[in-house]
């Protein structure tokens, strides 16, 4: 009697971990079709690779998490209670939280860009009017909850029927054969940069794909990484339609003049004379900060006065920069001088510029000096208003050309490890060769030309790329400001300027634009204090958010550090919520909603 109690029992249990399994599947199907909210979010694929990849990535990925839900919070209940009515029950009641729980993520990542946790959870309380409209949020609640009890009792009534068609093993081996290959096929794209598939990335909630990027940096294969998540397939660039008006007779050559990894401390009369004095006679900005830590971010900041967030949105990929539209509209002649490899940008941003680019070099200093002389070259062509972008990157590798004397070497003013001390003054000399390109560049021009001579991000000395990649220090996006207006007095600018600033200058003061700058950028004109209490920094993966008084570093996972101003002391505090909602419109603001 006693062992046939004991089958009976394991009976029963079997039974319930077999119901258990087939209402986490019902589940993981319902999860799926909630997660196709996401999709409003990042864009719908747009190829059949596309298509198929986001397919069993979607069936692979929510099945796997009902999965997990089922297995830590239902399974253990049912060794302990293994009674039907009190485990469809509480399972009905843990499937309808669960799936609540992932429709506020949905909210949330098409608000702010984000995934819920605990850091993002307090954000959104904070701002839960603006997020929950209506009573969709009671009546959603009680109606899954009607549907998961109904789906409970069902499967439980006709637990038999479904263990006689005998298909378990084939829709878990369907399920794990499409979780395996979603992370086969992403290891592939993200090795050859297939960003119709890695633009997925950071779309559902817990997703970390597999990725080559380690295997290749440890064997030395270039892999930086680019920011994949592709926000909002409807874009307003700009949000208004432009207003300028060309004043002809008063149009002036202009040349914008940027340098990879060019920080502001070390713009000194001993490493780069000449830069020196002429920010000594021009608009020095002394306070100026990058829109971001790499090429990418910083000259998309630059060209687009967008933050970074935006930066592959597809909206974008065939939209040249508005201000380089607006130049070419009126008449202007624009040349790009740079070096062949540019790094990934929007696909269009580059393309009102003839571009006349250096030759592929194993130095970079040799493609900088090929860079000014195509420039010199082509500006004595002009004859009509140009605009040039020249592009130096010798610095990023701490380049000089073969033979060049240099600069005495100096004990560098913060304390530096022995292999930093290296770089330090290594990259001294390449800054120097770039001042003496600077002056053969400037010291060329007409004397009505406007200049603008900027850094496109700061420096780290490190040889570390992923340190590089992550760091948002002063250090690493800092950067001089130079700017000559002919005529104009000299003046040092001592309120805090960014890159966003530098499109809405020349649109504003030069194009004769007359719409808010609000309509096509983040930034304000230069020439009057940002009214922004903080700076957006970085990219849609990790950015950092420059306030008055410290800086605070989110991830894409809502994981967030606060520092001082000097990035040397972690802050034990929580970041206010209303300011951060702020960044967050504004990196959605261009969207249709």
């Amino acid at each position: 009697m006693v062992e046939r109690k004991k089958e009976m029992g394991r009976d029963r249990v079997s039974r319930l971990v077999s119901w258990g399994h087939w209402f986490a599947f019902f589940n993981g199907f319902l999860a799926m079709i909630v997660g196709l909210r996401y999709l409003d979010s990042v864009g719908y694929p747009e190829t059949l690779i596309g298509w198929g990849y986001l397919a069993i990535s979607t069936i692979g990925h929510f099945s796997f998490l009902a999965f997990i839900v089922y297995l830590v919070l239902v399974f253990p209940v049912t060794l302990l209670l293994p009674y039907s009515k009190i485990l469809r029950g509480f399972a009905a009641v843990v499937a309808t939280l669960s799936l609540c729980i992932l429709l506020y993520d949905t909210i949330i990542y098409d608000d702010y860009g984000l995934h819920l946790s605990p850091f993002v959870f307090d954000l959104a309380w904070a701002d839960l009017n603006a997020l929950l409209r209506g009573t969709s949020y009671i009546v959603t609640p009680i109606g899954i909850l009607i549907l998961e009890l109904t789906a409970a009792n069902f499967l439980w009534k006709r637990i038999e029927k479904i263990h006689k068609v005998h298909c378990g093993n084939k829709v878990v081996a369907f399920v794990g054969l499409c979780f395996i290959s979603s992370h086969i096929i992403h290891v592939w794209a993200d090795a050859t940069d297939v960003r119709e598939i890695t633009r997925f990335d950071d779309a559902y909630p817990l997703s970390y794909p597999a990725t080559a990027r380690s295997f290749m940096e440890s064997h030395g294969i270039d892999s930086t990484q680019q920011p994949k998540s592709s926000l909002k397939s409807s874009l307003n660039y700009p949000v208004k339609p432009l207003q300028c008006t060309a004043n002809v007779e008063a149009q002036t050559n202009i040349l914008l003049l940027t340098v990879d990894s060019l920080r502001a401390d070390m713009l000194d009369n001993k490493t780069m004379p000449f830069l020196s004095q002429y920010s000594d006679n021009n608009q020095a900005f002394h306070h100026h900060i990058s829109g971001g830590n790499q090429f990418n971010s910083g000259m998309f900041s630059i060209l687009y006065g967008l933050q970074g967030s935006y930066i592959n949105a597809r909206g974008l990929s065939e939209k040249s920069p508005l201000l380089t539209q607006t130049l070419k509209q009126q008449g202007y002649q624009l040349g790009l001088f740079a070096a062949a490899e540019l790094s990934q940008m929007p696909h269009a941003s580059f393309n009102d510029f003839e571009q006349i680019l250096s030759a592929p070099n194993d130095s970079g200093a040799q493609q900088d000096i090929q860079s000014v002389v195509h420039f010199q070259e082509w500006q004595s062509k002009q004859q009509t208003p140009w605009f040039g972008l020249i592009n130096l990157k010798a610095p990023d590798s701490y380049d000089t050309p073969i033979g060049f004397l240099g600069i005495e070497t100096v004990k560098a003013k913060e304390k530096l490890k022995p292999a930093q001390r290296v770089l330090f003054n290594q990259y001294r000399q390449s800054l120097n060769f770039i001042d003496q390109e600077i002056e053969k560049i400037v010291t060329s021009l007409p004397e009505d030309t406007i200049v603008i001579i900027t850094g496109v991000s700061g420096k780290l000395f490190t040889s570390n790329p992923n340190e590089a990649r992550s760091n948002l220090s002063p250090a690493n996006v800092h950067v001089p400001l130079v700017i000559h207006w002919p005529q104009a007095q000299a003046k040092d600018i001592n309120y805090r300027t960014s890159h966003y600033g530098i499109a809405p200058t020349l649109m504003t003061q030069v194009l004769g634009c007359t719409n808010v700058t609000s309509d096509y950028s983040a930034g304000r004109s230069l020439q009057q204090p940002d009214e922004e209490s903080w700076i957006y920094v970085g990219d849609n993966r990790t950015f950092g958010i420059y306030q008055k008084s410290e800086i605070t570093v989110i991830d894409r996972h809502g994981k967030y550090r606060i520092y001082d101003n000097d990035y040397k002391q972690r802050l034990r505090k929580k970041m206010s919520a209303p300011e951060l909602i702020e960044v967050m419109r504004e990196g959605r603001r261009m969207y249709n909603h």
